[in-house]
């Protein structure tokens, strides 16, 4: 991930020096149990741990010679080591160290990303109590439909990262899994306990069969999860650039004092943030496919997959890390007019009463097709003239007969449409 969309903290989890910390990690926590169960000399691992040195440079001068990332990196702890290195990596392939390394840094990844969506959850429900009552009109269609709030729409959003949350961490806890079987994974030249062992030291569970590889099922439903939020931070972003229209202007950006929205037009005050969420999302999705694609290599191991993970597995995690924050500082800083959208609301004349006055006909004596369309032509009427929708309904004889203008009067009551605000938000909210 290019640096304008990577932040320090989860980058540096995909540095070449954290890789290879984690090689040594796997190796000296293997070496440890090998020593435990007399299988290699007693006190090779506190060596390699006192004398070993990550050089990323010459690792990677060794790997243009070997053209294996695995030896290049076992060569150069040899260099610095000495003669007690030869013990390292006994009875191990390198799907063992390369498998159990890229699922730490996707754990590692994952619970920086966990972080990322507290402070998102914290910072909606914030403003989600704040606009409890702060009525807006809701829309389908995109079309006026009927009052809503804007704490409930944003509501609505939290309990959605709730879900992604616990999506999250179910597919963390399906990735970390550890691998210490040697080549194709039957265990014939090492112990299935040092496996045990190097999984209890990392804080991983061992892989219960690994073929040569980790199954690539569990990298798809992590990577999936991450599409899944990344859509989630898009739907967001998509209502904050509809509400920010100029014809709309119930929320908008913050925009700074030194802030310039445009080259040529200096009256400009644009979502630029959000329409980058929608991109940033676009990409993160985009890497779905290659992890789906990946489930499938040939037979106990290939590296088909190598090439992809390397490449998605900073990517992803990097990109869903800098769009959660950038969504969180977009909310935090809001900018949010509930006079325009009293403005909005009153834009229709009172059409979005429509329904109560509906459901009144009912019961009054009229059929539902009779109500729907006596209701539905002063409607129109009101769309077509721009008059007033009670006006045009109580002069409507049918109507007047079954319901005094005074009690029409009392349909067009806006509380009516928030009276049941605090039971969703009970609802949505209980622990």
């Amino acid at each position: 991930m290019i640096e304008r969309y990577s932040r320090e903290e989860l980058k540096s989890i995909w540095s070449d020096f954290n890789k290879y910390s984690l090689w040594l990690k796997i190796e000296i926590a293997a070496a440890e149990a090998m020593e435990k169960y007399k299988i290699i000399p007693k006190g090779v691992s506190k060596k390699v741990r006192r004398k070993a040195k990550i050089n990323t440079k010459r690792i990677l001068e060794i790997e243009k010679k070997v053209k294996h990332d695995v030896i290049a990196f076992l060569t150069s702890i040899t260099e610095k080591v000495g003669k007690e290195a030869k013990y390292l990596h006994k009875g191990m392939t390198s799907s063992d160290v390369l498998d159990t390394c890229f699922n730490l840094q996707l754990k590692q990844s994952g619970e920086i990303l966990i972080k990322d969506l507290d402070l998102l959850l914290s910072s909606i429900k914030k403003q989600a109590n704040k606009h409890k009552f702060t009525v807006c009109m809701g829309r389908s269609h995109g079309i006026h439909a009927e009052p809503i709030t804007f704490g409930l729409k944003m509501l609505s959003f939290y309990q959605e990262f709730v879900r992604n949350k616990k999506r999250l961490l179910n597919s963390i806890n399906e990735i970390s899994t550890c691998a210490i079987s040697g080549a194709v994974g039957t265990f014939a030249n090492i112990d299935p306990k040092i496996e045990n062992y190097v999984a209890k030291k990392l804080k991983l569970k061992i892989e219960p069969i690994s073929t040569q590889v980790i199954p690539r099922d569990r990298h798809a439903q992590f990577f999936s999860t991450l599409a899944i939020i990344a859509s989630s931070v898009e739907r967001f972003a998509v209502e904050i650039r509809h509400l920010q229209r100029t014809e709309v202007l119930e929320v908008e950006e913050f925009f700074s004092n030194k802030q310039k929205g445009s080259s040529a037009m200096p009256h400009k005050r644009n979502p630029i943030l959000s329409e980058n969420l929608t991109g940033l999302a676009r990409l993160i999705r985009a890497n779905v496919l290659p992890a789906l694609e990946n489930v499938a290599l040939w037979h106990e191991r290939d590296i088909s997959h190598s090439a992809v993970e390397r490449n998605i597995g900073p990517d992803s995690t990097i990109a869903l890390d800098f769009a959660l924050i950038r969504l969180n500082d977009i909310i935090n800083n809001l900018n949010i007019y509930p006079k325009n959208m009293k403005i909005n609301l009153n834009l229709t004349n009172g059409l979005f009463f429509s329904q109560r006055v509906l459901l009144e006909l009912t019961s009054c004596g009229f059929t539902r097709e009779q109500a729907y369309a006596i209701v539905q032509k002063n409607a129109m009427t009101t769309w077509k003239n721009n008059t007033s929708f009670f006006e045009n309904l109580s002069k409507d004889k049918r109507i007047v007969k079954k319901i005094p203008v005074n009690k029409l009067k009392k349909l067009f009551d806006l509380g009516y449409h928030s009276k049941k605000i605090n039971i969703i938000f009970k609802r949505a909210l209980k622990k």
